[in-house]
């Protein structure tokens, strides 16, 4: 049934409730009065159900009103939020279905309290304009929460990846290379690959790659490396092999449409790592190296070499596979942006399994915690980059320990230049939260080597008052402390 039906049926619904309730009838004496059942009635409100022209007739005599009010689109406007809703189309747009959540349910909801719901949504509403939040924002939440119920591993795709592997002899060593891959791509979905495909548009110099369908044509980045250009034919041919028709043509999500295509989108990744990292395989070296006696920061990025990745692909797979292999699920990643000009520090990925870990991303423009080793490691790129130093790749663990709250964390961080474009840092970072799990498998865990601090979120909200590193004064704990000696003087009146 059409999106516009499913939004008249609700609209329906909500005028055929509120005239009822207006009048003071029951269910009962609406049935009476026109006809029509109790139970079809109830269906009617809950917006699952449109009745027949004769049924309407029977609904307008009995709710004295006229057809053309019954049945425009426009409701009272004490639920103008509820309209602006279902214009949107956001109800639409929400991959309920994922969550196990029946749309009905939510009409019912609806229906139930139109008012208290309406106020709720102007609620929501309020705070997305507030904060700019576009579909996109709300569709890249959405997937972040159906990765971490899932614990970020899927087996059918998992199973896919190694049919894949097997229907197409791929060898069974790791790195691949990008011809392998490639030869696929051509031969078997017949596509052309044009190496520096995107050298002629200036603007997409930041992009890695661009599909262009008509032509079943792909334009790639002649700065590719070879690891990156596997990586793009990998996830190609995911959305060949998994039939995923729904997509985005650039190799990054500029603006996600649906959910349905930042969901695809994500699924072709979790494909391409599947393809390049086999889980049985990279579990075993994740194994080895978790069972060293001493944190050896070297040994950790030969282990990310060994299969060419990338940072990301590596923690990518790292969050697939810890949680399934090595029943370590108390854990976060996070991908840092530095530019060195402005000198600002952003989160642009992020993920969170088991629950919202202490380190998060705060979109509220205040300073992150200079003392985390995301942040600091990209402070000493960059400080080395300035000197002239060459770098490509640097590595640190950290016992992160969190002011205030009792938790810690290993957090194991990469810095590199970011690519195909220079001018920027990105870090990467991996943490893992201090439980039995995790002193069990990680035999360097109390290494000395591995730097112990307290951290905090950020600057704004750290009391700490002997930090060198603050970037920011405590601005919103000092509002803390305000509002508590305020509180603190009116009990004392109050008890005079």
């Amino acid at each position: 049934m059409s999106a516009k039906t499913q939004n008249e049926r609700i609209v329906l619904g909500l005028k055929v409730k509120q005239l009822r309730l207006a009048k003071g009838y029951s269910f009962a004496d609406l049935s009476q009065r026109s006809g029509l059942s109790i139970s079809y009635l109830n269906e009617i409100e809950k917006g699952k159900k449109y009745p027949k022209s004769e049924k309407l007739e029977a609904l307008v005599a009995a709710l004295e009103t006229p057809l053309t009010e019954l049945t425009s689109s426009e409701l009272h406007k004490s639920l103008a939020p509820v309209t602006q809703l279902l214009e949107s189309n956001f109800l639409n747009d929400l991959p309920l279905d994922v969550f196990g959540i029946d749309l009905a349910k939510v009409v019912e909801m609806i229906a139930g309290a139109p008012a208290q719901v309406g106020a709720f949504i102007s609620t929501l509403l309020e705070i997305s304009r507030n904060y700019a939040l576009r579909e996109e924002n709300f569709y890249v939440a959405a997937l972040r929460s159906y990765l971490e119920l899932h614990n970020n591993y899927f087996e059918d795709l998992e199973q896919q990846a190694e049919q894949f592997c097997v229907l197409h002899h791929l060898p069974a060593g790791r790195p691949l290379s990008p011809e392998i891959l490639r030869s696929v791509l051509e031969k078997v979905y017949g596509y052309i690959i044009v190496d520096d495909g995107l050298d002629n548009y200036p603007e997409l110099k930041n992009l890695r790659a661009v599909y262009v369908p008509a032509r079943k044509t792909l334009l790639l980045n002649s700065g590719l490396s070879d690891t990156q250009q596997v990586f793009q034919f990998g996830k190609e041919l995911a959305f060949n092999y998994l039939k995923i028709t729904e997509r985005a043509v650039t190799s990054s999500l500029l603006r996600g449409r649906s959910f349905q295509e930042v969901l695809n989108h994500a699924r072709a990744t979790y494909f391409s790592d599947a393809i390049l990292l086999p889980a049985a395989a990279f579990a075993e070296d994740v194994a080895e190296f978790l069972a060293r006696d001493k944190w050896d920061g070297n040994a950790f990025l030969s282990l990310m070499k060994r299969y060419a990745a990338t940072p990301e692909m590596f923690y990518h797979r790292l969050t697939n596979v810890l949680p399934k292999y090595f029943g370590l699920e108390e854990l976060f990643f996070m991908r840092f942006q530095h530019d060195p000009v402005t000198n600002r520090f952003e989160v642009d990925r992020e993920l969170h399994l088991s629950r919202r870990h202490q380190p998060h991303s705060n979109a509220l423009s205040e300073h992150y915690c200079r003392r985390w080793v995301s942040i600091s490691l990209l402070e000493d790129l960059h400080r080395m980059q300035a000197e002239g130093k060459s770098v490509d790749t640097m590595v640190r663990a950290q016992r992160s320990r969190f002011i205030g709250v009792s938790e810690e964390y290993l957090s194991i961080t990469i810095a590199r230049t970011s690519y195909p474009s220079p001018g920027s840092n990105v870090s990467v970072t991996l943490g893992l939260l201090f439980t039995d799990a995790l002193r069990q498998k990680v035999r360097f865990l109390n290494d000395p080597a591995i730097q112990l601090r307290e951290v905090n979120t950020t600057c704004e909200r750290c009391a700490l008052s002997d930090c060198t590193e603050r970037a920011a004064p405590p601005v919103v704990v000092e509002k803390k402390r305000q509002f508590q000696r305020i509180h603190h003087r009116l009990s004392e009146l109050d008890s005079k």
